[in-house]
């Protein structure tokens, strides 16, 4: 994987990253959603992620479409946004998950069936670093697992303590907020709606989840009047 990033200029830059542009650029849907309000934030957080995290949060960098490896199989988990936020005296390293009507794909039943030495080994770590039951509940979404499990391992990456998986969803109705807050409270947290719950993992790191309820203006294709000021974007 090329680790060599520079800021973009605009939503073409996060167009261009996508892996399928031509499909997956429309408006209504997450990618350009979460790019306008990215771009929009003009180099600082959106204020419905940056409430989440407390304090005044500082957005060091951020990275779209941001691939994660992790233990077992050969599949990375691609975060919709990945950015290093710095809160007080903590550096916190934030995965985001941009929904708009998407789900969040296969439950782990329907993943982990017949499932390979691959499988078994992913998520036999995942559990681990989550402080899951292995297997866990087959209700869960896989998605939630491995997007919250690359906030960690980047965080163990740059040497941080704390880590973050916020849902940014721009869906008026919050659609699957019901399976964000089932995945919250298997891990022992209290997060929902425009809240975030926190706990402390089994390998001492802070992990926090939260649930951001994005600006639906973003559901439009605003590209003629959008802020070119990504700078901390890269």
């Amino acid at each position: 994987m090329n680790r060599i990033f520079r800021p973009t200029c605009g939503l073409a830059d996060w167009r261009a990253g996508l892996a399928n542009p031509d499909k997956h650029w429309r408006a209504g849907y997450s990618a350009m959603a979460t790019a306008q309000s990215c771009e929009a934030a003009g180099g600082a957080l959106p204020p419905e992620i940056a409430r989440l995290l407390g304090g005044i949060p500082e957005l060091l960098f951020a990275f779209p479409e941001h691939k994660v490896p992790l233990p077992g199989g050969r599949r990375d988990s691609q975060c919709d946004v990945f950015a290093l936020v710095r809160e007080g005296t903590r550096t916190i390293s934030v995965a985001v998950e941009a929904k708009v009507a998407e789900p969040f794909g296969d439950t782990v039943g329907v993943w982990f069936k017949d499932a390979s030495r691959g499988k078994r080994d992913r998520l036999t770590a995942l559990c681990d670093w989550l402080g899951l039951p292995f297997p866990p509940p087959e209700t869960l979404r896989y998605q939630l697992i491995h997007r919250t499990t690359a906030a960690i391992a980047e965080a163990h990456r740059f040497g941080l303590r704390d880590a973050a998986m916020i849902v940014q969803s721009f869906s008026p109705e919050a659609r699957w907020l019901g399976d964000f807050e089932d995945f919250a409270a298997a891990l022992g947290i209290e997060a929902g709606h425009d809240r975030a719950g926190s706990k402390v993992l089994p390998n001492g790191m802070a992990l926090t989840l939260g649930w951001a309820q994005g600006d639906a203006r973003f559901l439009t294709d605003l590209s003629d009047g959008a802020s070119t000021q990504g700078k901390a974007f890269a």
